[in-house]
Formats: C-alpha cells, structure tokens, sequence
C-alpha cells in the first residue's frame, strides 16, 4: 500500500475515532439512572437509560398521566392519572378567558368525565410494572411528597381541593378546600408546609403538614404552574404562564418580594434549582426556550434552545444534565448544563408532561 494512501487511511480513522469519542465518553459519564417520563396522550410511562439514551421500556398506566415522583428509596414511582378529558382552558396567553375550542393548544373534543380512571398509579421499578392504583379524590394533576416520604400532597384540578394520602393505608386523611384550577405542588425544604398553586386565579396556598390548615395565601399573575424552593435561604420561584414572568416568593412571610420578566414569548412552566442554588432554570412552554437566572441577583443568565413547548423538567442526581418534557414534537431535549446547549433528543410516547429520575 502507497505511504499516501496510508496516510488518508489514517486520517479518516482518526476523524473517526475524534466523533465516536465524545459518544462513547457520555455513555461512560457514570450516569446510572433511569428517566420516567409520563405521556399524557398515549397513557404510558416511557423509560429511558440515561447512560446511553436508549429506551428501556414503556409502561402502560392509565388515562392522562401527568405528574410524576420516585419514592425516597427509589423502589416506586408515583403517576398522576386522571379520566378528565384535556379541556378548554379558563385563560389564554394574555390573561384573557377562553370561550370557544380550538383556541389553544390544550383543547380536545371530549368531553365527559371517566371517574373511574382518577388515581395515582403505583410503578415498581424493578418490574418495570403498574402495580396499584390508590383512590385520591377527583382529578388528580399534581402531587408532591411529604419530607418523611410517608405521605402525598395532591391538586384535585376539578374539585378545588388539595388531598393528603397515607402511602401506608392507602387512604386519604385529609382533604383541603382552596380554590379554582389546583394545579402544582411542592413541598418546603423543612417539610413544615407544602404549596398549591391555583391555576385559574393565579391564588397560591400555603398548608402546615402538622394540623393541615391553611396557613398562608397570597396572589400572583395568572397560570401559575410550579413551584422550586432555594435550600439556602427562605426564598422560593413561581411561574406565571399568562403573563411570561417568574415570581421571587418570600417563604418566611408568604408573599411575593419581586416579579421578573422572562424574554418575549416565555409561557413558563416548570421551574428547578440548581443542585448548587446558583441558578433558576425555567421552561418556557410554547417558547421552546428554557431560561437560566441567577437565583440570587435574578438576573437572565441564559436562553437555552430546547425542543417544542418544553413542559416539565429535572435535572440528573450530578447536576450536570437538564432534561425537558416536550409534548408537540413527542420527545425529551438532553441539556448540557456546562454549555447551556441542547445534545440531542430521546423520542418517548404521545405528548410527553413530566420526568421523574429514578437510580439503578
């Protein structure tokens, strides 16, 4: 063989070997975790390998899976499930009601109501498999854990009440009347109170987790979404989709301190700390956009090029990956949280909503 040809043989192994290298380090970056990822259409769970992107298996759970949490000891995985109908919604992007269908992307043709289907569905992990379903009043969209694991805290969307659930009998123990659209959940990071965010009013509640009285109420602009907390210090984040704005929300007196304007077409959805409480991440819905603030200073750090209408996100156990929920175009965008720049795309099921991270 000429030396020249020998030389352009080696080169393009070369060349070959600088693309495969990069693929092969982030299958080899440790990341020993699984994404549970609900399908609010197609009525499954995908579940995909984080080390190397691939899918692991898809697990039918019910009607309109939405919210999504592991258990503490990583055994089970908890679904929102609910037989209410993707609806109308009460408010557009500007605040404005909505009276007719087909005005936003929400909408759907039916129309009644399957009771039956309402619930939080019971994965086991290591059988990649339904196992229960626990009854847990109408409409379940959102729920979060208690600190001790013991409990969930859960928005009844139809209902205008939150429910508490003991995992260990399986039956509600209390029911909390609040508002119009129940919707996000979250728990402080002392387990002293959880909060509901109400969807239509934009009224937020606060719930002492000892007499589960209502202890706090305060307002923000419409469609809040969410809710993160800082560990540091008694500060906490609330989206408002209407209005494209985040809201800075002063734990330790239970009202908002500032509000931020997120850039132009920002519809926000889900919002998450970083694991060093340096930075606020926000998914910006039909946007296609997640933002990243300076969770201290609050000042736009970054604008992050995701796939369509990203809804709910998480972050991996080492920080260093942000991943998106994104219902249109059916799949997960993969961040790299030290460039701020998407890697690539996992397809999952029929309108993806919510991620959760489960350890192997």
């Amino acid at each position: 063989m000429k030396s020249s040809t020998k030389s352009s043989l080696a080169l393009r192994l070369a060349a070959a070997l600088s693309l495969a290298i990069p693929l092969m380090a982030q299958a080899q970056t440790g990341e020993n975790f699984q994404l549970y990822v609900t399908n609010e259409r197609s009525a499954d769970v995908t579940v995909i390998n984080a080390a190397d992107l691939q899918p692991a298996a898809t697990i039918g759970v019910g009607k309109r899976p939405r919210g999504i949490h592991a258990s503490a000891d990583g055994k089970l995985v908890y679904v929102a499930l609910s037989g209410t109908p993707i609806a109308v919604p009460t408010i557009d992007a500007q605040g404005n009601p909505v009276f007719q269908r087909g005005k936003d992307d929400d909408d759907d043709e039916s129309s009644h109501a399957d009771k039956a289907a309402d619930g939080i569905g019971v994965i086991d992990v290591a059988q990649h498999k339904l196992v229960n379903k626990l009854l847990v009043g109408s409409d379940p969209e959102e729920f979060a854990l208690s600190r001790s694991g013991a409990e969930l805290y859960i928005s009844n969307e139809d209902v205008k009440t939150a429910s508490v659930i003991s995992l260990s009998s399986g039956k509600v123990e209390h029911i909390i009347p609040i508002a119009q659209e129940p919707e996000g959940v979250a728990t402080s990071p002392d387990g002293k109170t959880f909060y509901v965010t109400c969807e239509a009013g934009g009224e937020v509640f606060v719930v002492d987790t000892a007499s589960f009285k209502v202890v706090g109420h305060f307002s923000v602009p419409p469609r809040p979404r969410s809710m993160a907390f800082l560990l540091d210090s008694a500060i906490g984040f609330i989206p408002s989709e209407s209005t494209g704005q985040i809201n800075v929300i002063d734990t330790a007196n239970y009202k908002v301190l500032k509000t931020i304007a997120l850039p132009q077409g920002s519809r926000p959805m889900s919002v998450k700390v970083s694991l060093d409480g340096k930075k606020v991440y926000v998914s910006n819905g039909r946007a296609g956009t997640v933002s990243v603030l300076d969770s201290h200073s609050y000042e736009l750090l970054d604008s992050i090029k995701v796939g369509t209408r990203p809804w709910g996100m998480v972050i991996s156990p080492d920080g260093k990956f942000l991943y998106t929920a994104n219902g249109p175009s059916n799949d997960i965008s993969v961040v790299d949280l030290r460039t701020n720049k998407e890697t690539g795309r996992v397809k999952a099921g029929e309108s993806p909503w919510g991620i959760a991270i489960v350890g192997r």
